[in-house]
């Protein structure tokens, strides 16, 4: 159990590297999806962890709420990635592989893509300190929410808390955001991998606990890793009242206040327009690669052919890419008759630069429609 855990979460280098070269090796097989939705095809082929993270976002950005995606399967290895041409051919193409072998792949109307991005709080200052680097308006809200509600915040080592937590907080809390998509760590590893040797905190409103939060602690490195939360039952009155929120508020305190050097609230997909994107990154966080396998695994994105659905996808969903010398940068497309999406904002440490795409020069060599 150890052994699996350490094998999907370690930070070790040695280990991220060593899973990397396995998980994206010549001979494996990866799932190749076609997925059709709202007048837009997307495939997705490669690492299967991409399935979650990246073609299911693609699908709730295309949903209307009519309509489900229409699906179509197949396999292929790992040397088929370095061949576009092997793949479903849709209007988007997305392969998941390691870094190198996304960056040795065309680059016409293409983009190389982090597969998911953290925020962390580096922790230099004392908890005052730390609390002013909170956006200006989370931090009111959090401060008006706090007076009309009894909040309290301790560590407890009880493992009947340890239950209570993950049966009533931490999974319908899951359920409830992600429904069928929902991703889970199992109760047996939680507790032997996180519970025994990490951080369980409670929220408490009145004395009665209404959430918590379960943390990996790296005592060497002094990195507090978020790796489960939840509030009482899944309740949208939770979420209402800014309990759900407050979690990291007091996770900040805390962390400030107990020689935590940095603070993990691990991450999402690298598009601006996810909203767990838009709100981690107004608690002072910075951005960055996740420290476990996914920090060496990249996204390639290429668009083979111009069309209205694909330029309106593009431009609604700026991204985080990673140009060729390295860092993040985000991206905003636009054209003449699409303004850039400048309301989500990428403004976060660790976002290097902005760069704004002319869908006509980037589509230059896609198979050209008319756009409307």
């Amino acid at each position: 159990m150890q052994t699996r855990y350490r094998w999907r979460n370690s930070a070790n280098p040695l280990l991220t590297r060593s899973r990397t070269t396995w998980d994206t090796r010549d001979r494996a097989v990866f799932p190749s999806i076609r997925s059709e939705l709202g007048g837009l095809s997307v495939s997705y082929s490669g690492l299967a962890e991409g399935l979650a993270y990246t073609l299911e976002f693609t699908e709730l950005r295309r949903e209307d709420g009519q309509e489900t995606a229409k699906r179509s399967s197949s396999e292929v290895t790992g040397r088929d990635l370095s061949a576009p041409g092997r793949l479903p051919d849709t209007d988007i193409v997305i392969v998941g592989t390691s870094a190198a072998r996304a960056r040795g792949l065309p680059t016409a109307a293409s983009l190389v893509m982090p597969m998911r991005v953290h925020f962390v709080v580096d922790i230099d200052g004392d908890s005052e300190a730390m609390r002013r680097r909170i956006s200006k308006r989370e931090r009111e809200q959090h401060n008006r929410n706090m007076r009309e509600h009894n909040w309290s915040w301790s560590i407890v080592r009880d493992p009947v808390w340890f239950d209570d937590f993950y049966d009533r907080h931490y999974r319908p809390t899951m359920h409830r955001r992600h429904g069928e998509r929902e991703r889970t760590e199992t109760k047996e590893t939680s507790y032997e991998c996180l519970f025994r040797t990490g951080c369980l905190f409670a929220l408490s409103q009145d004395g009665e606990r209404i959430g918590g939060a379960l943390c990996h602690w790296d005592r060497h490195s002094r990195v507090l890793t978020l790796r489960l939360l939840g509030v009482r039952d899944g309740s949208q009155e939770h979420f209402a009242s800014g309990a759900f929120k407050a979690i990291y508020h007091f996770l900040i305190g805390w962390a400030a206040d107990h020689g935590v050097r940095r603070l993990d609230f691990q991450g999402t997909e690298p598009f601006l327009s996810k909203g767990t994107y838009q709100w981690k990154r107004r608690f002072g966080t910075r951005v960055i690669l996740p420290p476990n396998h996914f920090g060496e695994k990249r996204l390639w994105l290429q668009v083979p052919r111009d069309t209205p659905a694909v330029r309106d996808f593009l431009v609604a969903n700026p991204l985080l890419a990673e140009p060729e010398g390295g860092g993040l940068e985000a991206v905003y497309f636009h054209d003449s008759a699409r303004p850039a999406r400048l309301d989500y904002s990428s403004k976060s440490p660790g976002v290097e630069r902005v760069r704004h795409i002319d869908l006509d020069m980037f589509l230059a060599s896609a198979t050209s429609h008319t756009p409307s």
